[in-house]
């Protein structure tokens, strides 16, 4: 099954680690890379859009405000919950301060198996 990973985190938290702290923590990120996740940081900049009456409506800043910022995301395939919990416990977002937020991806476009 895949799994959503929402990564929240403030930079300056990140950047109150040492040098060493850091390296270590991105040593998980590296983990997940090589089981074949999808990976990748957000810009801080955001844009929510709404088309509710039919005409699009864009407004800037997030649709729900955490006080935390969206850092990035990544797009795991795991057997269970459980596993996707132990892999991202030890990721930079959810050890410096943020949270990963986790949701099962129900269905999905996948572009690499259109036979086009």
């Amino acid at each position: 099954m895949k799994f959503l990973c929402l990564a929240y985190g403030d930079e300056k938290d990140w950047k109150a680690l040492s040098k060493e702290e850091q390296d270590e923590l991105l040593k998980q990120d590296e983990v997940i890379r090589k089981r074949g996740a999808l990976m990748a940081a957000v810009q801080s900049d955001v844009a929510t859009v709404r088309a509710w009456d039919g005409m699009p409506n864009a407004s800037d800043g997030a649709f729900a405000d955490s006080g935390v910022p969206l850092a990035g995301f990544s797009i795991i395939d795991a057997d269970s919950l459980e596993e996707v919990i132990q892999l991202v416990a030890g990721t930079p977002c959810a050890r410096a301060k943020g949270a990963i937020e986790i949701r099962p991806i129900t269905a999905m476009n996948d572009a690499s198996s259109d036979p086009q």
